[in-house]
């Protein structure tokens, strides 16, 4: 399904038990909604669950960048806004995650809980030269030159080496995305700067990050947690940057707990 959005068609989703409380997933950068194929059939049986691909991404239509996080946020207001949703819980990953930030700055009144996984809330030191580097070559030479070089940091080694499945779904959303869509979020991620102002944040939090996370890495989820009262960390070993992906047997389980306790 497809809602005009800030000037823009966005691709969504929504499966799940009627009436039940709303549960909206927001992807990774270069990503797409099925990402989350795995949770949504492990929660749709107690929750309203919504799903939608960021702008320049998937389904949704590429519209040029830059992007920053306040906009993106925005986007999800105007979806929510547009399906009649007044509040929701909301799990984001990566450049989710970075958005569910904004939303819970922003937008704190129409949250109800808040999985922020493999994610940080500032830019990486090393991380400048990096995106301009990853962004340059895929306007170049297309989104194929930057499929290698993320999915050996999207995964550990030890994934990449058994080729699980997963690997080969997320090459396929890497090479789905758009050049304006992924220029346009690194952009985004290039001017991330939330921590200070994370003390603001209220509503139930939960941070998730994989061990071996080279780019959100654990020190990175550690310092969002002591930034936020009362937010909960889980470490997920043996899984790098999709740590939804690529240990689903640990994800999954943790989140359902999650969420049950944030409504209870």
């Amino acid at each position: 399904m497809k809602a005009l959005v800030n000037g823009f068609e966005m691709e969504y989703r929504i499966e799940g038990k009627a009436g039940a409380p709303w549960v909206t997933f927001s992807h990774s950068l270069a990503c797409n909604l099925t990402m989350w194929d795995g949770q949504v059939d492990a929660l749709q049986r107690n929750y309203r669950i919504l799903r939608y691909d960021t702008r320049g991404h998937g389904g949704s239509e590429a519209v040029p960048g830059p992007y920053d996080f306040s906009m993106l946020s925005a986007d999800v207001i105007a979806l929510w806004n547009s399906l009649n949703i007044s509040k929701s819980h909301f799990i984001g990953l990566s450049l989710g995650g970075m958005t569910g930030l904004g939303l819970g700055l922003d937008h704190e009144d129409r949250i109800l809980s808040l999985c922020i996984c493999n994610a940080r809330a500032d830019r990486s030191e090393g991380g400048q030269q990096a995106w301009a580097e990853r962004v340059s070559a895929a306007r170049e030479q297309g989104m194929d030159a930057i499929v290698d070089s993320s999915i050996s940091r999207w995964f550990t080694r030890r994934a990449i080496e058994a080729d699980l499945p997963v690997i080969d779904k997320a090459r396929a959303m890497i090479r789905s995305t758009s050049i304006e869509g992924y220029s346009g979020g690194a952009a985004a991620i290039r001017q991330l700067d939330y921590l200070p102002q994370l003390g603001r944040i209220s509503r139930p939090i939960f941070f998730v990050v994989g061990s071996e996370d080279p780019g959100t890495p654990p020190a990175a989820a550690r310092a969002m947690q002591r930034a936020v009262s009362g937010a909960a960390l889980l470490e997920i070993e043996g899984a790098a940057h999709l740590s939804n992906l690529e240990r689903p047997e640990v994800f999954n389980p943790a989140i359902a707990d999650f969420l049950s306790n944030a409504d209870s």
